[in-house]
Order: structure tokens, then C-alpha cells, then sequence
């Protein structure tokens, strides 16, 4: 059995959880789930950090001690935390006597390497960042890179060797480049460290609140020497050899961009002169900012994680903050992306399949899980076959590159293909023809791609995933990434039943009405024809469908979006229309400049990427997965009617 060992930062408890934190939690809580799903022993460490100036100066000002306020806040976020239903396997606070002892053998190891020295300290520290600034990262009185005030700050302090290892640490650097990740994080550290490096202050004497210096009470540890600790003394550093030689060397330490420098330069140069191995990686993903702005309470778009806890359900929450964004880049949170996604790749797509698929499975063969031969036949079932274990294997090796954005988008993807999957095979028509046969091939094959689309997504959607799998009736050897080693093992004979709405649809946010709160009729129940084998409309209402001839007059790629490409369409109107397209892995957008289509004109406006697409491009998909256009010849006016 392979370990795995995941810490987050531990939070300042200065003030309330925010959207960051939640976030970084998260994508934390996501890897560890999804390593349990191996099989793995995983650990997975939270908590606080509670010492500091800035915590003593906020007690003060409070008129509390700085106990009392930890105690407080800390508080805030383990509640927090049960909210987000994480798996963390320890919520450590840096008050706490293991901990305490923990930093002291720290420091006592570093005074025997020699590491240690008395000495004086002059320069500017700024309380807000628990950080010293050279004179080059100041600006008019604060820290260029995050803002905050400085203070010249000169006093007795108790120095660390950091120049010493400046070799040593561009080696470790060197002889892996995923030590510290992504590549621009791990540039931006070498760099730094190429540039020379000074010893570091590691003690204070102007302030109380914290762990005293063995044997120097008048000294308190720098924040920083304390807070890192924490990583060790979770897992029985000192304490409990045996544990601690099972989980360490953390495999990866997951922190915002801004603490990088803490992480990849001062911790592994700490864990080299105590002699102990250094974490295998480092990991600083990047900021979100909120409709475009970086979040700050004086711009009044500060977003409160528990305000964020009860805007939305969970696992729409989870799904929408791991997929917008890449694993380490800088992304924006918006409320009108977070509806899109959830509309579009939740409730139409994942929810849509589960929906059709149980239903139909209740409805024509008795609820009950078809026996299937051993051997598949048809191509169409093959490539069902084969794209499910390419996901499983894609989504593992995404999990492998720290790109969990990734392994969600295949997941989606092999979802959008089992509808497609659906839709071609037409269940309701074989059930209405009477081939029992081949009906029960594509249901079993249906509910086969659907347990593996639920066991992969339930480390990050793990409630919908859940109830998928209850659906399914599945035991829980049949919930593990080992039970998609192979393709079929889904038992014949076992009962479906279809859950409640996984992912209803929600309204858009609007000036007014910021609520988002759930659609009446979620889109899950637009395929109820499905289940009663219907799928049929009448003369009359194919007339309601109006088709026009389109001109392209311009074409773009959408950012973002792979598949997509943005089109302007003449169709005969002042103005043309705007119309968003699913065709860009076939067609550059030169390509079809020009070109006489086929569009459905009379259809609601759809929001895709932010992006009003006010028709639809008909299309056909080939085999090999590219799409061919209904095209007309260029003697055919733009505007007009098909029929």
C-alpha cells in the first residue's frame, strides 16, 4: 500500500475564512479523496497558525488575550471545515503542547549543525505578512508584493545560517523540477536564491506571543520557524518514529503563491539542518480574484466562506472552484460562470445521463442490471469501452501532474460521449421494436460507463458521486479505482433505482436577484420521453422549428474553451447573429469564412463562456469524432427558410 501525505497551509487566525481559504481546502481535500480511492494510506493535515505580533497587536486592540482570540477564531474554522464535509485527518493549532515541543527539538537540532548564532537585527519587517523586506522590495512605506505596512524594526535577535544553504537547496531544485511547481513558482524561487541569500532573523524580543527560544525565554521564535513545523509535528515527529518514518516526507505541501518563499527557500534550508528529509513537493497555486478585481473588504467584494458555504450547494461549489481554473494559475470568481458550469456540465450533461439512463433501465427491463457476453461486438460499444478506460487513465495521470481541472474535464467529456452513446443507440426505439437483445447491451453498457463516470468523480463531487453509486446498487469493492481495471464488472441481476435530482439548474444572477436559487424543473427531466420510449414529436411541432441558410462572416476562438469557436452568422437580419459552436477541433476559423449553413433561428439565446449564442449551427459527428456542416451552395441567399 503507497502512502500519501497532503497538508494545506494552517490559516492566520487574524480574521474570518474567506474564499481563498476554501479553496486552497478544497483542492487539498480533493487529492486526499481521491488517493483513498487507490487504495492509498493518506493523511491529510489542516489547521492554524496562532502566534505572532499580529495576532498580540489584534488581542490588544480586542481588549481579550491572545488565547482568547485564537480560541475564537480558530474555532471559525473547523466550523468552516465541517461545513465543507473535509477529510482532514488532523486540524492542528500551533498552541498546542506536541507542537510546542516539536519546534524545540527543531531548534535545538539547528543549534547542533551550528546553524544558530546570536546577533543584531535592523531592518524592515512588516507585522501584517509575518515577513522581512530588503530595502529593494519596499515602496512608500509597504511591501511591494503584497501591500501591506512595514516598520523599521532594529533589536537582538537570535540568527539562522540560511546563506549556507543556498547551494544545497539549487541542487534540490535542480535534481527535480516538480519539487517546487508549477515551473513559474520554481523559477521565481531559483532565481531568488541565485541572487545570494542572508541569514535570517529567527527570534524577537519586542513581543510575547509565541514559542519562547529553548532556554532564552526573553527571545519568541519568528512565526515562520513555528507555523512550518507544523508539518512534522502531525505526523509524531520526535514523538512517534514510526508514524513519522510512514508519512514523511510530505508528497506535497499545497500553499498560495504568496507564501511560496517561506516554503521552497526557509523550510527545506530548516528540515536540511536538522537532518531530515525534504518534502517531494512544494505546490503554490495562484490568487482568485472576484468578478475581475482582487477580493478586498474595502472594495466591498470580499467573499465570506460561509456566506459562499450557503450560496451553494456543495458539490457544485467544489466542482466549480477545481475546474475553472488550471492547479496553479490565477483565476476569477464568477457567479455567472459558476451557473454556467453547472447548468451545462452538471445538471444537462452528468445529471442528464443518470437521469435518462436509470429511468430507462427501470422502465424497460424492470429496473434490474442486464447480464451482458463477455465480449463486445459493435464498434459503437467498443469505443464506449475504450474511452472509459482512457479517461480512468487519463484522469490518473492528470492527478499525478497536479492538474485535478484536468482530470474534471475528462470526466465530463466521456459523460458528454455516453449521452452521445444514448442518443445514437436509441434504447426507447430498440424496447419499442422489440430487440430485447441489444436493448439490454446498450443499458448495461450505459450503466457500466456511468459507474465509472461516478467512481472517478467522487473525489470531487462526493455527495452526487454517492448517490450515483447508491443508484446502481453497487457494493463498495465496485466504488474504487481498482474496480476499473477492467471493463464489465458491473453484476448482472443487480437492482437500479434512479436517485433524486443530482444538479438542479440555476437562474443566472441578476442586479436584483443574486440568490441563485434552483430552477423549478431541473434539466434532468428534459429526457422523460426516453423512458417511456417515445422520443417522437408530432408534424405540428416540427414546424415550430424554423431553419435558415447562415452566412459566416467572422469566426474566433473562444479563450478558455477548447471545442468552441465563436461565430458572426448572416441570416438574413440587419445585424448578424453571435452564435457559439462546438466545432473547433475540427474547423480553424478560417475555415469557414464564408460558407452557407444550416441554423436553427427560432431557439432561447443560450449563455456559453459568457458568450449569448443566439442560434444553433447544425451539424453532423462522424465516427472519427470531427463534425461535417449542412452546407449549401453560394447562390443561396443568407435568410433563407430550410424545410
Amino acid at each position: 500500500m503507497s502512502k500519501f501525505y497532503v497538508t494545506t497551509p494552517i490559516y492566520y487566525v487574524n480574521g474570518a475564512p474567506h474564499l481563498g481559504h476554501a479553496y486552497t481546502t478544497i483542492l487539498a481535500d480533493a487529492m486526499a479523496r481521491y488517493h483513498r480511492l487507490k487504495g492509498d494510506d493518506v493523511f491529510f493535515l489542516t489547521g492554524t497558525d496562532e502566534h505572532g505580533l499580529k495576532i498580540q497587536r489584534a488581542a490588544e486592540k480586542l481588549g481579550i488575550t491572545p488565547q482568547q482570540m485564537v480560541d475564537e477564531n480558530s474555532a471559525k474554522f473547523r466550523e468552516l471545515f465541517d461545513r465543507l464535509e473535509l477529510t482532514h485527518d488532523r486540524f492542528i493549532r500551533t498552541t498546542e503542547d506536541d507542537h510546542r515541543r516539536t519546534v524545540e527539538e527543531m531548534i535545538d537540532r539547528m543549534a547542533a549543525s551550528g546553524d544558530i548564532y546570536l546577533g543584531e537585527y535592523a531592518g524592515w519587517y512588516s507585522a501584517s505578512d509575518e515577513a522581512y523586506y530588503d530595502e529593494s522590495e519596499i515602496e512608500d512605506g509597504r511591501a511591494i508584493a503584497s501591500g501591506s505596512e512595514v516598520e523599521w524594526v532594529e533589536e537582538q535577535s537570535y540568527f539562522f545560517k540560511l546563506s549556507k544553504y543556498e547551494d544545497q537547496l539549487l541542487e534540490w531544485y535542480d535534481e527535480a523540477p516538480d519539487h517546487v511547481a508549477p515551473d513559474s513558482r520554481r523559477n521565481e524561487v531559483k532565481a531568488f536564491v541565485e541572487s545570494g541569500l542572508r541569514d535570517l532573523s529567527i527570534t524577537r524580543t519586542t513581543f510575547s506571543w509565541g514559542i519562547p527560544m529553548p532556554d532564552e525565554p526573553e527571545h519568541v521564535l519568528y512565526v515562520w520557524v513555528d507555523a512550518l513545523t507544523n508539518y512534522i509535528t502531525a505526523i509524531g515527529a520526535f514523538d512517534d518514529p514510526e508514524r513519522f518514518e510512514k508519512y514523511w516526507p510530505a508528497d506535497i505541501h499545497v500553499i498560495g503563491k504568496d507564501i511560496l518563499r517561506f516554503h521552497a527557500v526557509y523550510w527545506p534550508a530548516f528540515l536540511m539542518s536538522a537532518g531530515l528529509p525534504l518534502p517531494r513537493q512544494v505546490f503554490a497555486h495562484g490568487w482568485w480574484t472576484v468578478e475581475g478585481e482582487k477580493m478586498s473588504k474595502s472594495k466591498g467584494n470580499f467573499i465570506d466562506a460561509f456566506e459562499l458555504a450557503d450560496a451553494y450547494e456543495l458539490d457544485v461549489l467544489r466542482y466549480y472552484m477545481i475546474r475553472e481554473i488550471p492547479f496553479g494559475n490565477d483565476g476569477n470568481f464568477s457567479k455567472e460562470r459558476l451557473v454556467e458550469r453547472n447548468n451545462a456540465e452538471l445538471a444537462d450533461n452528468i445529471g442528464n445521463l443518470v437521469n435518462r439512463t436509470l429511468s430507462m433501465s427501470m422502465g424497460f427491463i424492470d429496473g434490474e442490471v442486464p447480464a451482458t457476453t463477455d465480449e463486445l461486438k459493435e464498434s459503437i460499444d467498443i469505443e464506449l469501452r475504450d474511452q472509459a478506460i482512457e479517461t480512468r487513465d487519463g484522469v490518473d495521470a492528470a492527478m499525478k501532474d497536479r492538474q485535478p481541472h484536468r482530470a474534471l474535464e475528462l470526466i465530463t467529456s466521456l459523460s458528454s460521449e455516453t449521452n452521445n452513446y444514448v442518443q445514437t443507440v436509441q434504447p426507447w426505439a430498440l424496447n419499442k421494436k422489440g430487440e430485447t437483445q441489444r436493448l439490454e447491451e446498450t443499458l448495461y453498457n450505459s450503466l457500466e460507463a456511468i459507474r465509472f463516470i461516478a467512481v472517478l468523480l467522487s473525489a470531487f463531487v462526493p455527495d452526487a458521486a454517492g448517490r450515483i453509486l447508491d443508484g446502481l446498487g453497487i457494493d463498495d469493492e465496485l466504488k474504487t479505482i481498482d474496480s476499473l481495471d477492467e471493463w464489465g464488472r458491473l453484476p448482472a441481476g443487480t437492482k437500479v433505482e434512479k436517485p433524486d435530482v443530482l444538479f438542479a439548474k440555476l437562474d443566472p444572477p441578476t442586479d436584483d436577484d443574486e440568490s441563485d436559487e434552483p430552477d423549478e424543473s431541473p434539466a434532468e427531466d428534459a429526457q422523460e420521453a426516453d423512458e417511456e420510449g417515445a422520443n417522437l414529436i408530432s408534424f405540428d411541432e416540427f414546424l415550430n422549428v424554423e431553419m435558415r441558410v447562415g452566412k459566416v462572416v467572422a469566426a474566433e476562438a473562444v479563450e478558455g474553451a477548447d471545442k468552441l469557436l465563436k461565430l458572426s452568422v448572416d441570416v438574413g437580419e440587419d445585424t448578424p447573429r453571435t452564435v457559439v459552436a462546438g466545432i473547433a477541433q475540427t474547423f480553424a476559423p478560417d475555415d469557414i469564412i464564408d460558407w452557407r449553413v444550416t441554423m436553427v433561428t427560432n431557439l432561447e439565446p443560450a449563455k456559453l463562456f459568457g458568450i449569448e449564442s443566439q442560434a444553433m449551427l447544425l451539424a453532423a459527428k462522424k465516427s472519427d469524432d470531427t463534425f461535417a456542416l449542412a452546407r449549401f451552395d453560394d447562390d443561396v441567399e443568407p435568410g433563407t427558410a430550410v424545410s
